[in-house]
């Protein structure tokens, strides 16, 4: 039997939520919309309703929000899982089946909104926008022709997702997720796992297998749960966007893996390091991103293509071959993120600093969208001519420096 779609009365959805003095004009536009277009009218009204009632949009990387306040939550009651906006029901149900994970989780969050906006600071896009989860900008949650349906759980989706930035957030979310719990089990942290295993390769002569390595595949099993779980719920989102969405988690997962390296302790006599101590540990995540980020840069566009019984990704200008494990896709062109424009996401370049010297991204020739820039001069206050006293403290003078500054018109 096909499920119902929720109704929506429109008239008690509006006047039920405080907004009675507005009700007339909103009325007159939803009319126009139910002449011109049922499906742009409906899509509206449920968006707009959802914005009143609390729903918020759900992508694969809502739980992002999580860095709000989940902080603040002690993590050691099940009904802690449902405090906070982001988390999927298949996520709520990991949470509560594995509450001692959710630190990891939250410090996962705050980590990937660092480490993106760290990486693209010097870009048009500077990932600004991933402050706003669980309820992202069109460059993150939508593309520009979007079509939102209610679904059984209370959350609204759309088609037309799928960007290069998503597609970056996607794959760096899955890989930060999977390396702090990790990490966490290495630090003991986590009651469920400990150390990674010895390595199984025979150790040099120079060296011994020891210490306690990042346990990479327990963070994996459980990062991958976590982080996937909103796209095996078929009703979720397009089928399109979730083929994306796991893909590109997988992209993330597999740069983790690939960050995987050695690193040692010496022994000895003075430091003499006759002996080291070696195990396997994890690159930090700002080395994980920026190989997210050239892989960002050269991210290919994907259509859906049946092929034999399934439905798989392809290249959009050579179907010919099939994608490549390590290579990020997206669904949807992006902007050139010059201009503000609400719709598509793209909140300008108007005001944000340049570098007048420099060739790359960051250069106000690029940065400004050829616009032009304005400068200006700031005062620096810095200690300086810093001198040690034995024993034991460093005194230090105060300085002032002037430095010019660009920044776009």
């Amino acid at each position: 039997m096909k499920e119902r779609e929720p109704h929506i009365d429109r008239h008690s959805a509006l006047s039920g939520h405080g907004c009675s003095s507005h009700y007339k004009e909103i009325e007159i536009g939803i009319s126009e919309l139910e002449k011109s277009n049922m499906t742009e009218y409906r899509s509206f009204l449920l968006f707009f309703v959802a914005s009143l009632s609390g729903i918020h949009s759900c992508t694969g990387i809502s739980w992002l929000g999580l860095t709000v306040n989940g902080s603040s939550v002690g993590w050691n009651q099940t009904h802690h899982c449902r405090l906070l906006d982001g988390l999927v029901p298949d996520q709520l149900q990991l949470c509560k089946r594995n509450l001692e994970l959710m630190h990891s989780i939250v410090h996962a969050a705050k980590l990937t909104k660092s480490a993106c906006q760290g990486t693209f600071s010097d870009m048009r896009w500077n990932c600004s926008s991933i402050e706003s989860a669980p309820h992202f900008t069109p460059d993150l949650a939508k593309g520009k022709h979007a079509n939102y349906h209610l679904t059984n759980k209370g959350c609204l989706v759309g088609s037309g997702y799928g960007t290069r930035e998503a597609a970056f957030v996607f794959s760096l979310a899955a890989a930060v997720v999977s390396h702090a719990i990790a990490r966490a089990c290495a630090s003991g942290d986590l009651p469920s796992c400990s150390c990674a295993p010895a390595p199984s390769e025979q150790a040099a002569p120079d060296f011994r297998w020891g210490g306690c390595g990042d346990n990479v595949r327990y963070g994996l099993q459980m990062g991958s749960a976590f982080s996937d779980a909103p796209m095996r719920n078929r009703r979720s989102s397009p089928q399109a966007f979730r083929l994306m969405q796991l893909h590109n988690n997988a992209v993330g997962r597999q740069a983790l893996t690939d960050a995987l390296e050695m690193k040692c302790k010496c022994h000895g006599v003075s430091g003499s390091c006759s002996v080291k101590t070696c195990w396997k540990g994890l690159q930090d995540i700002n080395s994980i991103s920026a190989d997210l980020k050239s892989k960002y840069l050269s991210a290919t566009k994907v259509i859906p293509r049946q092929i034999g019984t399934r439905r798989q990704l392809v290249p959009r200008e050579m179907d010919v071959r099939p994608v490549g494990e390590n290579e990020l896709v997206y669904l949807v062109s992006s902007p050139d993120y010059c201009s503000l424009n609400s719709k598509l996401g793209s909140l300008g370049t108007t005001d944000r600093q340049c570098n007048k010297t420099a060739t790359g991204s960051e250069s106000c020739g690029l940065m400004c969208c050829g616009r032009g820039y304005n400068a200006y001069t700031e005062v620096l206050v810095e200690r300086c001519q810093c001198k040690y006293h034995w024993c034991c403290y460093v005194s230090c003078k105060t300085c002032h420096r002037t430095v010019e500054r660009y920044v776009c018109k």
